[in-house]
């Protein structure tokens, strides 16, 4: 086998991996959302006092602080025009690890099969022969209703439904570290 078509082998399976890995909703595809920005960073060490999220929309970042020390910064993506984040004053209501929305998703063919990504199913019609897949949630932390932080796809801009989405990595030291009760606070 010669070095040249070694070379196209090798790079067929890694455009294959590439587009075949579904880590993160939605998937990536050149040219569709610019690349998903740094996670963040997290370190406690040493930290005491009560916990408190603060949330810049403006800035498309999470703080949380431990007292009056920052222990963690992460990168987020809030709501997108027409789904803001609403700005306030809130706290942990309740916590959902392997959270499954029941609102957000995509309609699916009973071969597993998306039919229509990204729906809203209070108002997407469902197409024949298909049935709601919920959009996962992990680490969901609701402060608002049904408004939650979460685990998930984070462009560096705001593209959710009013969410505040957290990256791979950071989602679960915010989840592991805030109670129900934690205060968190939503600035423009």
């Amino acid at each position: 086998m010669n070095l040249r078509l070694l070379f196209q082998i090798a790079g067929a399976s890694l455009v294959a991996l590439i587009i075949c890995s579904c880590e993160e909703y939605p998937p990536y595809a050149p040219g569709m959302y610019p690349r998903a920005s740094v996670a963040g960073w997290w370190n406690d060490e040493g930290a005491s006092g009560p916990a408190k999220i603060v949330v810049h929309v403006g800035e498309q970042k999470a703080y949380f602080y431990m007292g009056k020390r920052v222990v963690g910064e992460a990168t987020v993506s809030t709501g997108k025009p027409g789904f803001s984040t609403p700005p306030g004053h809130y706290t942990v209501l309740s916590k959902d690890a392997d959270h499954v929305s029941t609102e957000f998703g995509d309609y699916v063919d009973d071969y597993g099969n998306v039919v229509r990504s990204n729906i809203d199913a209070r108002k997407d019609s469902r197409p024949k022969g298909t049935h709601f897949d919920g959009a996962r949630m992990p680490y969901a932390m609701f402060f608002r209703g049904g408004y939650a932080m979460h685990q998930g796809y984070v462009p560096p801009f705001a593209a959710s439904h009013g969410c505040i989405r957290l990256p791979k990595g950071m989602a679960r030291p915010f989840f592991e570290n805030a109670s129900v009760g934690t205060p968190v606070t939503v600035t423009e």
